[in-house]
C-alpha cells in the first residue's frame, strides 16, 4: 500500500498546513515508523530487534486511539529522527496521545520524554515529558535558560488514553499545556526570551540527556502506548487544539475509549523461546521482580504480592505486583496493587506482609520510601477498596503512615519489611520490622497494636551474640515469625526467619526455632547458631510465609535470584522469579523439614520413567531417552560401595555440559557442582552438611529451564540456576564412584502453569 494511502491522517484530525512532523504509528508491524510529512522511514530502537536469548521480534504494536499505536517498553524502545527534519520558529505546538503503562517516581530529576529536540548543555530546544507520579511538563530554552511549565495538578492517569499538547506563542508571550482539549496551565514568556531550537536529533520516547543505570539501562524513557504525535510550526489556537482532541473521539461517541489490559500490560508471550525463563514458577509477565511477600487466603483464593518494576529488568521503580491463585500452583498476575504516590510513598513501595483486621478482611502492610525524609523508610498500610471483589484488585492506602522510626532507639536508617500477625490470646496485633542497631548489628524491632492504626514499641525481638555470628549481617530484612509444631509439653513452638544484608552478610534465609515470651515480647531461641534451609548460595532468599487456613500448613515463599550480569538481564528483558512454595514442618525429634507443596503434582504431564530396585547402569539406559527442560524427578539411591554418587541434570549429548547433584557419604555432605554447567563459565560448587541418619539418599528435584530446586530427604534444599549453552543440555543420568542401587526413580514431564 502506498504511503499516501496508508499513513495520512483524516483531515478532520489535524489542520495539515502547520504540521512539520507527524507520526501516526499506523504501521501496525515492523521495526520502523513513517514520518508522515516527509514519508521517511524512522527506525524503532528495541531490545528484541536483535535478541540474544530468544528469537528476534519486532517492536510491539497495539490498538491505538486511531488505528494502531506503538507500545514503548520503558527502557529500550525509542525513535531517533534526523535533526535537519525539524525547523522550529519561536512559536510552535507539540501534541500526542499517550497512555502510560506505569507512573515513575523519577530518575535524576529529569523528564521522561514523550518527544524532544533538546540540548540541555546549550539551554536550547524543547522537551515534552513525564516526571514523578504522572505529572508532566514542557521545557524550552532560548540559549541562555530554560522555561518550565507543569501540568497544574493534572497528572496523567495510568493505563488510560490522554491527549497532551504544549503550545508556545511568542507573539502573545504565553505558553500553555492542554490536557484532553482544555488549557490546564499557562505561564508568561519574558520579553527578552526567544526560543532557540536545539542542534540535536529529535527523540520520541527517550530523553536526550537521559541518565543511565549501571552504565547499561537507559532511564527517563517513556513506558506505555503512544499515538498520533505531531509538531506544528505555529501556536495552534486553543480551539483548534480542543477540536483536534474531539475529532479523534468521533468514532467513540465523544468519550475516551477504555484500553484492554492485553493492549498495554506486559505480555509473557513475548519471551517465548527463551531457554532460561521458567514456565511453572510464579513470575511477573516481564521486566524485573524481587521477593514475593504478603501471602494470604481469602474467599477461596490465595493472594501473593512481589516487588515489581514495570519499567525494565533492573532494580528501581519498586511497587507491588499482585498474583492470585486457586491452588498455590497456577498464579495469575493481576497487575499493580500498590504504587507510589506523592504523600505516603513517593519513592517506592517496598516489601511487607498481610494480616486480617477485626472483621477478617485482609490488610496489607508495606514499607513506604520517601527520600525527602530521614530516615527514608516508614511503615504504611492498605486495605481493599472492595472486600467483595473476588480478586481484590484495587487497594487504598491508609491516609497516614503507621510507623516512623524513633531516633531515640538508636537504629540505622534501615527500617523496613513489616511482618504482622494477630494473637488471639491477647487480642493484639504484633509487628516485626527489620532494622539495624547503629548500622552494625542486624535486628528486628517488635511493636503491638489493638486497632492496627496505633502502634507502640516493645523493644528488640531477639538478642544474640553478633560477634559470634557476624555473617548474619549488620541489617536484617524480611523477618518472618510463624508457629511450627509444639514442644513435648504442648507449648507452641515457633520459627523465626531473617534475610541479612549489608557488609559481611551472607545473604541467605537463616532461621531459629524457639519460644515467644509474651511477657517480655521477645523470641527465645532453642539454639544460638542460625541455620540455613537452603545451600544454594543467594538463590533462595527473600522469605515470606503464612499458615494456610485451609490445611494448617506453614507455607514459605521465596525469591529465586538469577545469576546473570546486568547486561544479560537487559538483553533478556526479565530478571528473577519466585521459588516453588514449600512446606516447613518438624520431625519427631523437633528438627526442621522442608518439602515442596504436594499441589505441584497437578502439573505432571506424563510419566517418562518409573523403575524400582534396578542397577544404576540399567536405569541410565532408560534415562538416555529423557530430554526436557521441564521435569520433576523423584529418586532414592542406596549407596552400596560408593563414597560419592548422585544425579546429573542438564546433560548435553556430548557430555561437555552437565550439572552434578552429589552426596559424599564420608563427609555427610550434599552439593551441586556447576563447574561444567556451561562451556563459558565455571559457576562453582555449593553445598552443606546433611546427615542421612542411616537412610538412603532421597532426592526430589524440579527443573524448569534455568531453575534447579533439590529437596534432599525432606531435610535440606538447594536452589540454584542452570545456564546451559548447548541446546541439547536437557539430559539426566545417575552417577557414582562405585556401585549404587536405584531403589526408586520416577520422572515426569511438567507442564507450564496457567497465567
Amino acid at each position: 500500500m502506498r504511503h499516501d494511502e496508508h499513513y495520512i491522517f483524516p483531515r478532520s484530525h489535524f489542520v495539515m498546513s502547520s504540521i512539520l512532523c507527524q507520526w501516526k504509528f499506523d504501521e501496525g508491524e515492523g521495526d520502523f515508523a513513517i514520518e508522515r510529512i516527509s514519508g521517511e522511514r524512522i527506525a524503532i530502537e528495541y531490545v528484541f530487534n536483535r535478541a540474544r536469548f530468544k528469537p528476534s521480534s519486532s517492536p510491539i504494536w497495539k490498538k491505538g486511539i486511531s488505528g494502531t499505536a506503538l507500545l514503548f517498553d520503558g527502557y529500550s524502545t525509542f525513535l531517533r529522527g534526523p535533526k535537519a527534519r525539524l525547523s522550529l520558529g519561536s512559536s510552535f505546538t507539540v501534541e500526542a496521545w499517550v497512555a502510560p503503562r506505569a507512573l515513575e517516581h523519577g530518575f535524576g530529576g529529569k523528564l521522561s520524554a514523550i518527544v524532544n529536540q533538546y540540548d540541555p548543555s546549550a539551554n536550547a530546544g524543547f522537551i515534552l515529558g513525564i516526571g514523578r507520579h504522572g505529572h508532566w511538563a514542557l521545557r524550552f530554552g532560548d540559549g541562555c535558560r530554560f522555561l518550565e511549565l507543569w501540568d497544574g495538578d493534572h497528572p496523567l492517569p495510568r493505563e488510560q488514553w490522554s491527549h497532551v499538547a504544549a503550545r508556545v506563542d511568542a507573539d502573545a508571550g504565553r505558553a500553555g499545556l492542554y490536557f484532553n482539549g482544555l488549557c490546564i496551565s499557562e505561564i508568561g514568556i519574558p520579553a527578552d526570551f526567544q526560543f532557540m531550537p536545539a542542534d540535536a536529533d529529535m527523540l520520541i520516547g527517550r530523553t536526550a540527556d537521559n541518565e543511565q543505570l549501571l552504565g547499561i539501562f537507559n532511564m527517563n524513557m517513556f513506558n506505555g502506548l503512544m499515538d498520533m504525535v505531531a509538531i506544528h510550526g505555529e501556536a495552534l489556537p486553543a480551539e483548534e487544539i480542543r477540536q483536534n482532541f474531539r475529532n479523534v473521539l468521533q468514532d467513540y461517541g465523544g468519550s475516551i475509549p477504555l484500553i484492554e489490559a492485553s493492549d498495554i500490560r506486559l505480555d509473557p508471550a513475548l519471551y517465548e523461546g527463551d531457554p532460561y525463563r521458567p514456565r511453572f514458577h510464579a513470575i511477573v509477565p516481564g521486566h524485573w521482580m524481587n521477593e514475593p511477600h504478603a501471602p494470604f487466603y481469602f474467599n477461596g483464593k490465595y493472594h501473593l504480592f512481589c516487588q515489581h518494576n514495570p519499567f525494565g529488568p533492573f532494580f528501581y521503580e519498586l511497587r507491588w505486583g499482585h498474583w492470585v491463585s486457586d491452588d498455590l500452583v497456577n498464579w495469575r498476575f493481576l497487575g499493580e496493587a500498590i504504587t507510589q504516590d506523592a504523600r505516603i510513598a513517593p519513592d517506592g513501595v517496598w516489601s511487607g506482609s498481610a494480616s486480617y483486621d477485626e472483621n477478617g478482611v485482609p490488610v496489607l502492610f508495606f514499607t513506604a520510601a520517601n527520600k525527602a525524609r530521614c530516615p527514608d523508610q516508614a511503615i504504611a498500610m492498605a486495605r481493599p477498596e472492595n472486600a467483595d471483589d473476588p480478586l481484590l484488585e484495587r487497594w487504598i492506602k491508609h491516609p497516614n503512615l503507621l510507623l516512623e522510626q524513633d531516633p531515640a532507639l538508636g537504629l540505622s536508617a534501615d527500617f523496613r519489611d513489616p511482618f504482622v500477625w494477630h494473637d488471639t490470646e491477647s487480642a493484639l496485633w504484633y509487628m516485626l520490622v527489620g532494622s539495624s542497631r547503629g548500622g552494625e548489628i542486624g535486628c528486628a524491632q517488635i511493636y503491638a497494636s489493638d486497632n492496627l492504626a496505633d502502634w507502640r514499641h516493645l523493644g528488640d525481638f531477639y538478642r544474640y551474640d553478633d560477634k559470634k555470628y557476624p555473617y548474619i549481617g549488620p541489617i536484617w530484612e524480611l523477618p518472618v515469625f510463624l508457629p511450627i509444631g509444639h514442644y513435648p509439653n504442648a507449648e507452641q513452638r515457633y520459627i523465626f526467619l531473617i534475610s541479612p544484608v549489608g557488609k559481611g552478610a551472607d545473604v541467605e534465609i537463616f532461621y531459629w526455632l524457639g519460644r515467644f515470651d509474651k511477657e517480655r515480647h521477645q523470641f527465645v531461641a532453642d539454639f544460638d547458631e542460625p541455620r540455613l534451609i537452603d545451600f544454594g548460595d543467594f538463590h533462595f532468599t527473600g522469605p515470606s510465609g503464612m499458615i494456610d487456613p485451609r490445611t494448617g500448613r506453614l507455607l514459605l515463599f521465596t525469591i529465586a535470584q538469577g545469576e546473570r550480569s546486568p547486561q544479560d538481564e537487559h538483553d533478556a528483558g526479565w530478571a528473577h522469579n519466585a521459588g516453588l512454595p514449600v512446606v516447613l514442618s518438624l520431625d519427631e525429634a523437633g528438627g526442621l523439614l522442608v518439602d515442596p507443596i504436594e499441589e505441584l503434582s497437578s502439573l505432571r504431564a506424563g510419566q517418562l520413567i518409573g523403575m524400582r530396585d534396578q542397577n544404576w547402569a540399567a536405569v541410565n539406559q532408560s534415562l538416555a531417552m529423557v530430554s526436557s527442560r521441564m521435569l520433576e524427578i523423584i529418586v532414592e539411591i542406596e549407596p552400596l560401595n560408593s563414597k560419592a554418587f548422585g544425579l546429573k541434570v542438564g546433560v548435553s549429548r556430548d557430555g561437555n555440559e552437565q550439572t552434578l547433584i552429589g552426596y559424599d557419604t564420608e563427609k555427610s555432605r550434599i552439593w551441586v557442582d556447576r563447574t561444567r554447567t556451561c562451556r563459558s563459565r565455571d559457576y562453582g560448587i555449593n553445598g552443606g552438611p546433611l546427615d542421612l541418619k542411616g537412610d538412603n539418599l532421597k532426592l526430589h528435584v524440579f527443573i524448569d529451564h534455568s531453575m534447579l530446586e533439590i529437596y534432599a530427604n525432606s531435610r535440606q534444599s538447594i536452589t540454584t540456576r542452570i545456564y546451559s549453552e548447548a541446546d541439547d543440555a536437557c539430559g539426566v543420568e545417575i552417577w557414582c564412584d562405585g556401585d549404587v542401587k536405584i531403589k526408586n526413580i520416577e520422572i515426569w514431564k511438567v507442564k507450564a502453569i496457567d497465567v
